[in-house]
């Protein structure tokens, strides 16, 4: 007979994580979800009207391949979370970013290029662009220093900056303040900043903002969210929906998840920028040890499963020798 022991229940997720690469792709990058996109994508162009900027309305999108590798054999393989193009020729990125990255933003202006260089044609061309969008969804913020960098005499609204979450990035002429072309614009948004209570929540970005940041947590859908496709996306998220190999993937992309998570966190106890990025790095090597073992997946199957772009493939197989011979714990 137990004695004295307090037996707590524990509530399993109803909702799936959206910061998982399984957990993403299913909300934002199926066909059946493109309406889930779409107004995802209309209520952040929205916010296009407060900076005086025309907004683009998507009607309709198509999903493109993801995997770009480049002209030449020696050109670096990219891989976009979701990439489309909109009824009018618009070509969208949108990326999750679940970790610190250490030149993220360069990062984005380089995914941006690879679209732009693309509508290159062959032939007789007058350099005529449809307009280029990289939208970052990051669960994590630049920060003060971060944007300090880039912006030494901003100190003195460093502390605005970091409430705010939303920051559009277009090509500008410095001195007239003008747009100097709408051809390019990086999205960045960091839900770390988002705070509103569901009871503050105004625009249709607050609560898609609301939903990425908290819906892994939930156990019903909030009031004050009710319209349809708010609705679609919950029931989409909801994980006693999925087929038994639907939950085998995502538990195993929920794994990785945490495995990046944990080594990030080690290394921020550290203290130390280079220890958070041998961290991450980690963490992606632990995950690509459990995929391997768990759905008996060669090396380079789970490399690109976990979306490890190519150039850092040799790295990772180093990494993973030494975690299967115990020289890494």
């Amino acid at each position: 007979m137990l004695s004295g022991i307090v037996l707590k229940e524990v509530m399993m997720p109803r909702y799936i994580n959206p910061y998982t690469d399984f957990g993403f792709k299913r909300l934002f990058g199926t066909e059946p979800n493109k309406a889930i996109l779409m107004a995802f994508l209309n209520a952040l162009f929205d916010q296009a009207i407060e900076a005086g900027i025309e907004k683009p309305v998507i009607k309709d999108l198509n999903y493109l391949p993801g995997e770009h590798l480049g002209i030449l054999e020696t050109d670096r393989r990219a891989v976009f979370d979701v990439y489309c193009e909109t009824e009018t020729g618009k070509k969208i990125i949108v990326e999750m970013q679940n970790s610190y990255q250490q030149f993220y933003k360069d990062r984005s202006i380089y995914y941006a290029s690879i679209p732009i260089h693309e509508q290159g044609l062959k032939g007789p061309w007058n350099y005529e662009l449809n307009a280029v969008y990289v939208v970052s969804i990051m669960n994590f913020s630049f920060g003060t220093a971060d944007f300090l960098s880039s912006n030494p005499s901003a100190d003195a609204n460093a502390s605005c900056e970091e409430q705010y979450y939303h920051t559009r990035v277009m090509l500008m002429d410095t001195r007239q303040k003008r747009i100097f072309s709408d051809k390019l614009t990086l999205l960045f948004l960091e839900t770390k900043k988002f705070n509103k209570t569901e009871d503050e929540l105004q625009t249709q970005l607050d609560k898609w903002m609301y939903l990425l940041k908290n819906i892994s947590d939930m156990m019903e859908q909030p009031k004050t969210i009710f319209e349809p496709i708010f609705i679609q996306f919950m029931e989409q998220a909801e994980i006693a929906r999925f087929t038994p190999q639907e939950r085998r993937v995502y538990d195993v992309s929920m794994m990785a998840y945490r495995d990046v998570q944990n080594s990030v966190d080690t290394a921020k106890n550290d203290g130390l920028k280079e220890g958070m990025e041998k961290g991450i790095k980690k963490g992606k090597a632990e995950s690509l040890v459990n995929l391997m073992r768990n759905f008996k997946l060669n090396i380079d199957q789970a490399l690109r499963g976990l979306s490890i772009p190519e150039s850092e493939w040799d790295d990772y197989r180093e990494l993973v020798k030494k975690l299967e011979t115990n020289h890494i714990c």
